[in-house]
């Protein structure tokens, strides 16, 4: 891991009239970039090709003459061939020269080789680099190792498919689409095989992520996605904040929920196994009674990543769990850096942040306030790692 003092280092070189804020070009950037822009920040976007145009085109930013936005958020983009050339010495030479603050999402953790995040990426990450590979399922100290800790609920996890004896998830990555998942459901282990070979027949999972996958007692229930802000720097208020919920729209999961029994049991074999794809997100509240138990889960998740992960969680961080009969909350997956659906907090806010901050306060606006904040009491290398 590199060592914190050395990103200082680098930091305390930087302009602080020219800092700028960067993230690639996926997930959750035009959140990050349009925080950044309602907080007068320049924005840098490092995009991959083929995958650009939203942010060179579509979302480019325009200012005038003064310098203030009027359309877009997004003030430059850098097109390289793969999103893991962020990590040449060449593209860190960039983002160090144009004074980068770099905000990791999932695509950064995911498309980048994580041991070079951890030991070669000398740029100031906003938010806790030593937590990134915790979102690995396969890792020994993963979030599951966290929760446990934190003696957070996390759905129980069964060894043997053949101990199946209700309905489980197995959690696997897509063989053809790497980055996404090729979850499936089974009730019983002759479900399990049945499922899993009509699957590894469709080229939709392998047999090594089969045999690697995690299967987990199925939480029958609503989800939702909780988007928390920690503030190291916050000495008046508390330091954990809850942004905003989401919940997702999973393909083709959602299309097989809005069909009729009937219809469902017409589909071809090929169809009947619905995929899990996350294609978007939308806006969600919570009964204001099951607040306390949510805020519980955030000061131990923190607590936890403080005495095992030190320096501990920084900035956003999502909880996303499935809430049961009984109003209890599992927490089947945590994101320690912005989630994939702060996008919907994006411009307007969230209901939650918005009430806080008496303002509209979307995650990507609050991880840009709390960069100003820190600049205007110097206490922004707390922030980075």
């Amino acid at each position: 891991m590199i060592d914190r003092e050395a990103i200082v280092e680098i930091l305390e070189r930087y302009h602080p009239s020219g800092i700028r804020i960067a993230t690639i070009g996926s997930h959750s950037a035009l959140d990050v970039c349009d925080g950044a822009v309602e907080e007068g920040f320049r924005t840098f976007v490092v995009c991959e090709r083929g995958r650009e145009t939203p942010y060179t085109r579509y979302f480019r930013g325009r200012r005038d003459p003064d310098g203030r936005p009027v359309r877009g958020m997004v003030d430059d983009a850098i097109v390289l061939e793969k999103f893991r050339d962020v990590l040449s010495e060449k593209m860190q030479a960039e983002l160090r020269d144009r004074n980068a603050i770099f905000v990791p999402n999932r695509s950064f953790t995911s498309y980048c080789d994580l041991d070079a995040i951890e030991d070669a990426f000398h740029v100031p990450l906003f938010g806790s680099r030593n937590l990134l590979r915790t979102e690995e399922r396969e890792e020994a100290k993963s979030y599951y190792w966290i929760l446990e800790k934190a003696k957070l609920p996390a759905p129980e996890k069964i060894d043997d498919p053949r101990e199946i004896d209700g309905l489980a998830i197995v959690k696997l990555h897509h063989k053809t689409k790497k980055l996404e998942r090729g979850f499936f459901t089974a009730a019983t282990y002759k479900e399990f095989k049945e499922k899993s070979d009509a699957l590894l027949k469709r080229n939709v999972i392998s047999k090594e992520d089969l045999a690697a996958a995690r299967i987990e007692r199925y939480i029958i229930g609503p989800i939702f996605n909780f988007d928390f802000f920690y503030s190291p720097i916050e000495d008046e208020g508390e330091k954990i904040e809850l942004l905003g919920i989401d919940w997702r729209f999973e393909t083709s999961l959602d299309g097989h929920v809005r069909l009729p029994a009937d219809q469902q049991l017409s589909l071809t074999e090929a169809q009947r196994i619905p995929e899990y794809v996350v294609v978007g997100h939308n806006a969600s509240t919570l009964r204001e009674s099951s607040l306390k138990e949510v805020f519980d889960m955030a000061e131990r998740y923190v607590a936890a990543t403080q005495k095992h992960f030190a320096p501990g969680i920084i900035g956003p961080f999502t909880l996303q769990t499935a809430v049961d009969a009984d109003l209890k909350f599992w927490v089947y997956d945590v994101a320690p850096r912005i989630g994939g659906g702060t996008n919907i907090h994006m411009s307007t806010g969230h209901p939650y942040g918005n009430a806080l901050w008496r303002r509209p306060m979307s995650t990507g606006r609050r991880i840009a306030m709390e960069i100003r904040r820190s600049m205007e009491t110097g206490r922004l290398a707390e922030l980075v790692t």
